[in-house]
């Protein structure tokens, strides 16, 4: 997956002053910064209920390999 360079950040910075202006641009930088937060949060989340659900699984599964060989 290419990575975005310095010309193509420019670029992208400068379309959005010209598209949204001076003005929108705080509220923008904003909003796109307490949705990456809530992203990160929320994937964040995801991979510890995972951890959890998958240590849970390897108890039980040895429970279970216990009882069989018993």
């Amino acid at each position: 997956m290419p990575h975005i360079g310095a010309p193509e950040l420019i670029l992208v910075l400068l379309l959005a002053l010209i598209i949204f202006g001076p003005g929108k641009l705080p509220d923008l930088g904003k909003a796109v910064g307490k949705t990456i937060s809530e992203f990160r949060r929320s994937s964040h989340e995801i991979m510890e209920d995972a951890s959890t659900e998958a240590t849970e699984a390897k108890k039980e599964g040895s429970q279970v390999a216990k009882a069989v060989k018993s």
